[in-house]
């Protein structure tokens, strides 16, 4: 499966392949409910095609009914079975009404896959009459998220379950310029969610937090300059994140990130000032 990524030479030593297991995963998911979220599209569409052979049920949530039908067809094409349910996360009513929906499944729920998410990128000069910018940002990213999870623990705590977060590498770097909006709100759900970790694990619940470079996504396409960066294709995080579901484990991180932390420490004031001075450049 890993050939069809298409990676050049520096992905493939950045973004290396990792064993799995179809049988292990099938072992472990079947006959389980996994949620979804951002299912319509990149991670969580491709997340909800490698699942649909392990019999497990899969609710899937998006925005887009067209996109989540067409994705609940190939999934059943697959052979497996899928539910939608038309949601926008950011939306405190519509979770809402999700969550009243999840509580009427006959067997409840076992995993979530938190994986719908909002990027930004924007001057703050730009942001100064444009609130919205960071009260959308952090709805979807961070209190959309909170709002499901308060409603589920409970269940997923008798059901022993899983709660699977999809991250950014950023949170764990030195913030960028730009991009204030989008890793003020991924951090504050990954906080939030480091914080309740032991008390989740203590009952029962495993969790695992998926820190993720730049994946190949139409979320990162505004971004010209990342065109020719390297990024991970969703098949292969998808991939990776069934290799979690079956063993559990609490944390992906690429094997370069603790450089990347390290250098956020010892050089902070050093990026600013970089950061800094290229600003002044580019205004003068």
């Amino acid at each position: 499966m890993f050939s069809k990524y298409k990676y050049s030479f520096k992905e493939l030593i950045l973004f290396p392949p990792r064993p799995s297991s179809p049988s292990g995963l099938a072992q472990r998911l079947k006959g389980k409910t996994i949620l979804i979220t951002g299912a319509s599209y990149g991670i969580g569409e491709s997340l909800a095609l490698q699942l649909a052979a392990t019999g497990a049920h899969l609710i899937l949530v998006a925005r887009t009914i067209e996109k989540l039908e067409q994705v609940k067809y190939q999934v059943e094409t697959l052979g497996g079975k899928a539910t939608v349910f038309q949601a926008d996360i950011s939306n405190p009513e519509q979770v809402g009404a999700l969550t009243d929906f999840l509580h009427t499944l006959p067997n409840g729920l076992d995993i979530v896959v938190s994986n719908a998410g909002k990027s930004i990128r924007r001057p703050i000069e730009e942001s100064l009459d444009r609130l919205h910018d960071f009260t959308r940002t952090m709805s979807l990213n961070y209190t959309g998220p909170v709002q499901l999870l308060l409603s589920l623990i409970p269940m997923l705590k008798k059901n022993k379950g899983h709660i699977v977060n999809i991250s950014s590498v950023s949170v764990l770097l030195a913030p960028a310029p730009y991009w204030a909006a989008y890793q003020a709100s991924k951090a504050a759900f990954d906080q939030w969610f480091r914080s309740v970790l032991p008390e989740l694990n203590a009952s029962g619940v495993a969790t695992t937090s998926f820190y993720l470079p730049l994946v190949r996504t139409r979320m990162i396409a505004p971004t010209q300059q990342y065109n020719t960066m390297p990024a991970m294709n969703p098949d292969h995080v998808a991939a990776l994140i069934c290799r979690y579901l079956y063993t559990r484990k609490k944390l992906f991180m690429p094997w370069w990130l603790i450089f990347g932390q390290l250098g956020s420490v010892l050089f902070r004031r050093s990026w600013e000032n970089a950061n800094t001075s290229l600003l002044k450049r580019k205004q003068a």
